[in-house]
């Protein structure tokens, strides 16, 4: 199938996110696996400097991120050829623990097919090129969350 007719979502929105909905969106006929990976908020950190979370605040350049989740999907469909479907949805606004903050979706015919590594490829590079930004509020105050990705001339 030509990848201009195959199901592609990218999208910020302030709305919960609706997993069936989505996953009904960018499944075929011929889809026999999905691989969904979806972040949430976590109420407590244990990496690094351990710490409690009470929100988090998402934000971002819609026409810019939207344009770079496109480039995140393209990349997807150019390396693996069998995805058929793609949701990258990330959401912005105030977000509390156990909330899903993200969900990346890839749909193929099989699991054998790059399913499960399309997926992961899809939110390690939205977490490196598109623009969103988080600012986290615990207990002892609040911080923009960085990354530590530089972009490339291009990006």
């Amino acid at each position: 199938m030509q990848p201009s007719i195959l199901p592609t979502i990218f999208s910020i929105t302030e709305d919960e996110i609706d997993l069936n909905a989505l996953l009904s969106q960018v499944t075929l006929p011929s889809t026999g696996a999905a691989a969904i990976f979806t972040g949430m908020v976590r109420g407590e950190t244990r990496r690094g400097d351990a710490h409690d979370t009470d929100y988090l605040e998402y934000e971002a350049y819609i026409p810019m991120a939207e344009e770079k989740m496109k480039q995140v999907a393209d990349e997807i469909r150019a390396k693996w050829e069998s995805i058929e479907g793609i949701a990258i949805v990330q959401r912005i606004g105030k977000l509390y623990p156990k909330t899903p903050t993200v969900l990346i979706a890839c749909t193929a015919a099989h699991r054998d097919t790059g399913v499960f590594e399309a997926a992961r490829y899809g939110i390690d590079r939205l977490k490196e090129i598109v623009p969103i930004w988080k600012r986290e509020v615990s207990p002892d105050g609040q911080f923009w969350v960085e990354g530590d990705y530089i972009p490339k001339p291009g990006e």
